[in-house]
Order: structure tokens, then C-alpha cells, then sequence
């Protein structure tokens, strides 16, 4: 009877090895899975937070672009804007100087210069209202100074330039241009009061030389042959490099010796 209680017992004994081995088989095991799923939500993890920062790069990059896109584009519209304005001045000063086919002889060194929109002029200026935008409504003004048929209607308009653009840059022209169209209606006084604000009040302005050397050939015209000379001086000394203007004015002052 003993050694059959103790195969009982020894049997007992090793289904309960067996059965505590493979509960630790099992919670091992359990605990490889869990460890190995908190491996793999944390790998998920990395890469969804890798995934939200390379789209937030990707989002910065793109605004970047749009924002050199914009720049580009404002200094392309500036760049346009400064090569028509520097043309418009170019034309100006190639033709402010010189005797053009429609000049009277006798006001000799005053002549208005041929505008770009000549060919196709706009056909009236009677009507004409500030738009707000100082280049625009000038742009628009200096297209009739070769219209004989609307001069006053074109010195009204620049004067209410002057008036309604106080800072603009293209002051010095528009009172040029107001002297430039008195001369032409043989008001010399008038002329004369516009030429001298531009010397005045913009002596670095690209009509300087020329309302100067103006304001000498009006005192020429009025006989008054000692100051004009004076002035043809002034000219040369204030303005030596502009050379046109000054071979005018040299021109001038040798006809008085």
C-alpha cells in the first residue's frame, strides 16, 4: 500500500511541475507579446509624430515659397514701374533741350519735346479729374503738351497736379512743363515764375539745368543782356555735367561778347 501512496505522490508531484512550467511558459510568453506590442505602439508612435513634423516642414517650406513668390513678384511690378518711369525721363531729356520742327525761331533754345503717346493722343482734357495716383494722372497730362488746341486746359491740369499731389516726385517736371507751356504762350513772366521753382525747390532734378538756361533766354528776349548772361553762367558752373544744357548755354554767352 506505501509504495503505491508514494507513485501516487511523485505523480502528484510532477503534474504539478509540469503545471507550474507551463504557467511560467505561459506568463513568459504573456510578457513577450505585451513587451512586444509597447515596441510596436511606440515605433507607431515615432513615426506618426515623424510623420506630423515632416508635414509641418513640407507646410513651413511651402509658405516660404508663396512668401519669396509674393516678393518676386512686388519687385517685378517695381522693376516695370521704374524702367517705364526712367524711359519717360530718358524721352524728356533727349528731346527738352533741342529746337524741334514745330518750334517758332524766334524763342531759339525753348522747345517742347515730342511725348511717346504723340501718335495716338487721347482727345480730350477738359474733363479730366485726379485719379489718385500721382504716375497715372501725370502720365496722362504730359501726353497733350503738344497740343496747341488744349495748351490751357493742359496748364490747368498741371497746376491742379501740383495741387492735389503736393509730395510727388514728379513736381519738378510738372512745374517745368507749366514753364515750358507759358513760354509757348509768350507769358514770360509766367515762365519764367515756373522755371525758377523747379531751380528753387529741385536744384537735383533732371529739368534744372535746362529751367536755368531758360530763365537766361527769357531775360535775353527781354533785352536784359547783363543777368541773362549771368545766368548762362550759372548754368555752366552749376550744371557742368550737363553737357548739352552747357554747350547751350556757352552758345549763348558767345553770341553776347
Amino acid at each position: 500500500m506505501r509504495p503505491f501512496i508514494c507513485q501516487v505522490h511523485a505523480e502528484y508531484n510532477n503534474m504539478h511541475k509540469k503545471a507550474l512550467i507551463s504557467f511560467l511558459f505561459l506568463l513568459l510568453n504573456s510578457y513577450n507579446c505585451a513587451a512586444r506590442s509597447s515596441d510596436l505602439e511606440r515605433t507607431i508612435q515615432a513615426q506618426g509624430q515623424l510623420l506630423v513634423e515632416s508635414q509641418q516642414k513640407i507646410s513651413e517650406l511651402q509658405a516660404d515659397v508663396d512668401t519669396l513668390r509674393g516678393q518676386l513678384e512686388e519687385t517685378q511690378y517695381q522693376l516695370n514701374q521704374t524702367i517705364e518711369r526712367q524711359k519717360i525721363i530718358l524721352q524728356q531729356l533727349m528731346n527738352g533741350t533741342g529746337l524741334s520742327s514745330n518750334t517758332n525761331p524766334s524763342k531759339e533754345g525753348i522747345s517742347l519735346p515730342t511725348s511717346h503717346a504723340e501718335d495716338q493722343p487721347p482727345s480730350d482734357l477738359s474733363s479730366w479729374t485726379n485719379s489718385g495716383n500721382d504716375k497715372t494722372d501725370y502720365d496722362f497730362i504730359v501726353q497733350f503738351i503738344n497740343d496747341d488746341k488744349q495748351n490751357a486746359d493742359t496748364i490747368a491740369a498741371f497746376q491742379k497736379f501740383i495741387k492735389n499731389y503736393p509730395k510727388s516726385t514728379y513736381l519738378a517736371n510738372a512745374n517745368y512743363w507749366l514753364g515750358q507751356l507759358y513760354y509757348k504762350e509768350g507769358k514770360n513772366d509766367e515762365a519764367s515764375f515756373y522755371y525758377a521753382t523747379v531751380v528753387k525747390n529741385y536744384p537735383s532734378s533732371s529739368k534744372a539745368a535746362d529751367s536755368l538756361y531758360k530763365v537766361g533766354v527769357i531775360l535775353l528776349d527781354k533785352g536784359d543782356k547783363k543777368n541773362a548772361k549771368n545766368v548762362f553762367q550759372q548754368v555752366i558752373s552749376k550744371y557742368a555735367k550737363d553737357k548739352k544744357v552747357v554747350d547751350l548755354a556757352k552758345q549763348k554767352l558767345a553770341s553776347l561778347k
